[in-house]
This record gives C-alpha cells, structure tokens and sequence, in this order.
C-alpha cells in the first residue's frame, strides 16, 4: 500500500498496553459539512488513517496532519482492510474510512470478516461509526423521492452475478417500490442500466419521475429529474446515484415528492 503523497509526522508510537482500538469511519457524501461529529471525533483521536485514495481526499488536511495516512487505488479493500486490522493489533489507533456510511456498500463488512478470518473480532476493540449516507444526501438534494418504502440495487455485477440483479430489480418494480441505484453505469460497464431501466419500463409508466444527482456535495454537483422513458444513460457514471419514482411518486418542479399519504 502506498503512502499518500503529502507531509505527515513520523508513525506515532504504538500503545504499549495492547492492541490499539479501529474504528471504521464512513465520511459521508464528499462535503465536511456533513461529516458528523462522532466520525470527526474518531478521524482526530486516531493516529493512522488507512483508505481508498479518493475518500482520504475528502478529509480535511488538517485533520490529517500528524497521522500515519495509507492510501491505495480502486479494487483493493481486503488489503486495506488486513493492514487497518495490523496497524490496530500492533497498538495504533485506527480509522478505516469509506464514503457515505461505512455500513452501505462500503468497508463495515469486509473489514468485519477480516478480523473474523484472523480470529481478532476478541482482540481488537472495532466500531463502525456512521455516515451521512450517499442516498440521504442525494435524495435532499431532489426534495422528498423517499417518504415511502424504497429499494436500495447495486447495479455493480463485480461481486454480484448479473442475473440476480435482474431479479431483484424486477421484484421491486413489480412491488411498486422507489427503487435507488447505486454504482449505475462504468467505463466497463455500460450496459447494465440501460437494461435495468428496460425492465423498470415493464412494470412502471414511462411518465414516472427518475432523478439524478451526480457529485452530491461535491464540487461539479449536478441535480437533474425527467421521465423514466427519457433517462439520459450516457450522462451516468459511477460518481452517480439514481432514483426511480413509483406509481405515485410525481414531480415539483425539479423536485421529486413520493407521498406518504398524510391527509392534507
């Protein structure tokens, strides 16, 4: 794992006592604004700081200065999850970062299952902080798409085969739920939302309001709603989040309300 590029103090010294504590840290959407207190409490009370390189991006510098900070490229989770893991048994205090909440696709359950493997779940003292997750914040930023139940899909077949996708996707429209999708659209991966969408389009009106909002709190944000039948797959990547209305979901301007049914 390479060490991010930037001037950090010498690795503070490991506690002599015993292991150190890891506490695995979601960042929230992108902006320090929406970092919560308890997640900026463990960034600064840690003394090594291990994540994807562009979620250490997100942390503040001030926050980082003075911390041991490992950084490391795409695909690489388990290996950032084993040296959090060593780092806290070799007695330093520990943030393992991820973006929106650590608990929602992200580091909580690969790192749970490291220290499950490694027979270290008695021997470190883990804690998996919350973020504002990707979804809430998104979701804020169209108005209310969900007041009522919803559907959170990864669209990402790297660890999910694509045929059980397709069947989830199917299930929650058929259901009538709002359906959220995350990781919708890679270089690598152009095809699947443009089917996802197709199979929405069997069981939803073509008129159902579908949001984006790309870079949530995040410089280059962009918010935008159209009909189901008008979703402009080639502006989708994977810095984006998608919100498919269900049959009673219906627009504000360019805002999107799903009711509750609270009698007005």
């Amino acid at each position: 794992m390479d060490k991010k590029k930037m001037d950090v103090a010498e690795k503070s010294p490991a506690n002599v006592s015993g292991p150190g504590w890891l506490k695995i840290v979601g960042l929230g959407p992108g902006s320090s604004d929406l970092l919560t207190p308890q997640a900026l409490q463990a960034l600064e009370q840690s003394q090594a700081i291990v994540g994807y390189s562009v979620y250490i991006d997100l942390i503040p510098l001030e926050i980082l200065a003075g911390k041991e900070v490992l950084a490391s490229g795409m695909r690489r989770e388990i290996e950032r999850c084993n040296r959090a893991v060593e780092l806290a048994l070799e007695g330093v205090n520990t943030a393992l970062v991820s973006s929106g909440d650590a608990g929602i696709y992200g580091m909580a359950g690969p790192c749970l299952e490291v220290l499950e493997q490694l027979g270290a779940l008695d021997r470190v003292e883990c804690e998996v902080i919350s973020g504002v997750p990707a979804l809430a914040a998104a979701a804020g930023l169209l108005g209310a798409p969900l007041m009522h139940d919803f559907a959170v899909i990864s669209l990402s077949d790297l660890l999910t085969p694509w045929k059980r996708i397709v069947q989830r996707i199917e299930l929650a429209s058929r259901a009538d739920f709002v359906l959220v999708l995350y990781n919708p659209r890679s270089k690598g991966r152009d095809r699947q939302l443009a089917q996802a969408v197709d199979i929405a389009l069997r069981f939803k009106s073509p008129e159902t309001p579908v949001g984006l909002v790309r870079n949530a709190y995040r410089p280059d944000q962009e918010v935008s709603v159209f009909p189901l039948h008008q979703v402009p797959v080639e502006r989708v990547d994977m810095l984006s989040i998608l919100f498919i209305g269900n049959s009673q979901t219906r627009f504000l301007g360019n805002r999107m309300l799903t009711p509750r049914g609270y009698p007005l």
